[in-house]
């Protein structure tokens, strides 16, 4: 069976599915955490693997591609046609607030967009898009155990990264706004509109006031304690599952 953007086999996807933007952050995390990571989707350059998690249980990984629209199709696809239960999205974000620092993990209780995702085609509103509730708690819990320093609450979803008005971002913070990334509100509305799950776990790569941005290397050790966490996340929610 494959669907118009993947060409994965019936059962080569897990339960739950990590999604990073990145193909190749995609391939470095099944190499580098997932044990007898084989390749099952490459169409489109979507590279997706599926292995054990360190703790032996099954685990995918997917590249979701850059911006709402982009996760929309390919979370939609996992959801509605390959059994996929969870989709835990693994990205990097620009902080919004003076709290949430460089390297600080924010786990996505909610997504705000500027995005019509959802307006123009379904809704003559706006609708809140937020977590599935039991994977926040999980991952929350799993951030302590690793004393990870971690932000609860509720981000951006922009559909611009070169906003034309270099002082939008503050209207957002004066909301309470942790940050902004770009894809969290797409997988959180087709969650809603499927009956699954999902949670955006993000590192803190650039900040918006005054911190300035992680380097190379930097950036690499914070995905890796991401990573982490979504893996322990993904194995509490999989053992659950097996009760």
């Amino acid at each position: 069976m494959s669907t118009h953007h993947i060409g994965a086999n019936p059962g080569d996807f897990a339960k739950v599915v990590l999604m990073p933007g990145d193909p190749k952050r995609a391939r470095w995390i099944a190499e580098t955490f997932l044990k007898n990571p084989r390749l099952v989707n490459s169409v489109r350059g979507a590279l997706a693997y599926t292995g054990a998690s360190p703790a032996g249980l099954p685990v995918s990984v997917m590249a979701s591609g850059m911006g709402i629209p982009s996760i929309g199709i390919y979370s939609h696809e996992l959801y509605a046609e390959y059994g996929v239960e969870a989709i835990i999205r693994i990205g990097t974000m620009g902080s919004y607030q003076e709290k949430v620092k460089l390297r600080d993990i924010v786990i996505a209780e909610g997504a705000s967009t500027d995005s019509s995702y959802l307006s123009e085609h379904l809704l003559c509103g706006n609708y809140s898009a937020t977590a599935d509730f039991s994977l926040l708690v999980k991952s929350a819990k799993a951030a302590i155990d690793l004393g990870l320093p971690y932000h609860v609450g509720n981000i951006l979803s922009s559909d611009v990264f070169y906003d034309a008005d270099p002082e939008n971002w503050k209207k957002w913070k004066r909301l309470g706004i942790l940050g902004v990334e770009m894809e969290a509100y797409g997988l959180y509305a087709n969650a809603a509109l499927l009956g699954k799950k999902a949670l955006a776990i993000c590192t803190i790569t650039d900040s918006f006031v005054g911190e300035g941005s992680l380097s190379i290397e930097e950036r690499q050790a914070g995905v890796k304690d991401m990573v982490r966490l979504a893996l322990l996340t993904a194995d509490e929610y999989t053992a659950s599952t097996k009760k």
